[in-house]
């Protein structure tokens, strides 16, 4: 049945084959982006992507209305954009988009990472872009999902529930309806600051890629990530830069999840501390680590997620040595500056706002 919400997928990776089949599977007129052409052309000349899914639930043929790399055919109809690329590219999309966005669109990052929407927004700003356009993230990715093709796609699992925030907060319970139309488990995840800063990913794998930096190299990541790797000494490591980014949080203003709360709510595994709770999680066994350092967990989860935490908490107040190190290291590992590169509050355009002026943007879109 023919679904009425017009959606845009922009990103033909893993994530973005699996959502565009899936709401094609749907029913819903939907439109695939990517800026390169040759990533797309077997899905453009099929007319759509077969999908798969380990469960059997979802299978068969998602039926795409439009496949293009032109963003201004790709955005003038689309009512939902929906942005799976990585968090490094959030800029250039919102670069590219600008000129195109028309009044009442809804953008989603998927996920935003932290304060992936406040970046978003202030681009389109500097862009000159005077369209009414909401902008919201996404706190994690719906879907456990890889690419079998140029057009096949595979689903091994869909997140029971995703928290989302729009910018502003006061926008998010719209975008919550008109992204219901298509996935009902998306639940109100307060504002950004709170999607962002529960980012557990700027945790666990950053500071657990580096500390195993010789594992990874002498064996080309043939080990178990979670179990292997989280011994009790790096889990030690790791609840201290937690407990600096849910210090972070606090001084915002924001109840963030402890790394334990979070295991338990998105897993029901506990533990007396958090290598026992990772040592009780089914769900790591057998996952490997990276095959190299030069993987996402480092050249985008340092700059798009502990940077910003960190930089919140230097202008803040709150100390954050333990997360400034992992960062530093990995600046040596890259031989580059991850600081320079990252979503710090100078970037972001709210450096100079107090903590108060801070949740005004973010819960009422005033930025003074």
């Amino acid at each position: 049945m023919k679904k009425n919400t017009r959606f845009t997928v922009s990103g033909a990776g893993h994530g973005g084959k699996a959502m565009a089949a899936h709401l094609g599977l749907m029913g819903f007129p939907t439109t695939l982006y990517n800026r390169t052409h040759l990533n797309i052309a077997a899905i453009e000349e099929l007319g759509g992507i077969n999908l798969e899914s380990n469960t059997g639930d979802l299978h068969g043929f998602g039926k795409l209305e439009c496949v293009t790399s032109n963003i201004a055919t790709a955005i003038q109809n689309a009512e939902m954009i929906m942005v799976v690329v990585p968090s490094t590219a959030h800029a250039d999309i919102a670069r590219l988009s600008a000129p195109f966005l028309q009044d009442g669109q809804i953008v989603v990052l998927h996920p935003g990472r932290t304060c992936g929407a406040i970046e978003f927004a202030k681009v389109l700003r500097d862009e000159g872009c005077r369209a009414d356009v909401t902008i919201s993230e996404a706190e994690t990715f719906i879907y456990a999902s890889r690419a079998d093709g140029p057009a096949q796609a595979r689903i091994f699992r869909i997140k029971e529930s995703v928290p989302l925030a729009a910018l502003p907060a006061t926008r998010t319970p719209m975008v919550l309806e008109k992204i219901h139309t298509a996935y009902p488990l998306y639940i109100n995840g307060g504002n950004v600051l709170q999607t962002g800063l529960n980012n557990m990913g700027a945790i666990f794998h950053p500071a657990l890629t580096i500390l195993n930096t010789g594992w990874i190299e002498s064996t080309h990541g043939d080990y178990q990530f979670y179990i292997d790797g989280v011994t009790p000494s790096v889990a030690t490591m790791l609840e201290a830069l937690d407990r600096e980014r849910v210090t972070v949080a606090s001084s915002l203003g924001i109840r963030a999840h402890t790394a334990l709360e979070w295991l338990q709510l998105a897993y029901a595994t506990t533990g007396e501390n958090l290598y026992e709770a990772i040592q009780n999680q089914p769900g790591y066994y057998g996952i490997k680590a990276p095959p190299t350092l030069k993987h996402r967990y480092l050249f985008e989860d340092i700059p798009m997620s502990l940077v910003p935490i960190a930089s919140f908490g230097e202008y803040y107040g709150v100390s954050v040595r333990g997360i400034d190190a992992i960062i530093r290291l990995g600046c040596i590992i890259h031989k580059t500056d991850y600081w320079r590169k990252g979503r710090t509050i100078e970037k972001l355009g709210i450096k100079g706002l107090s903590v108060d002026e801070l949740l005004s943007y973010v819960n009422e879109g005033i930025l003074t």
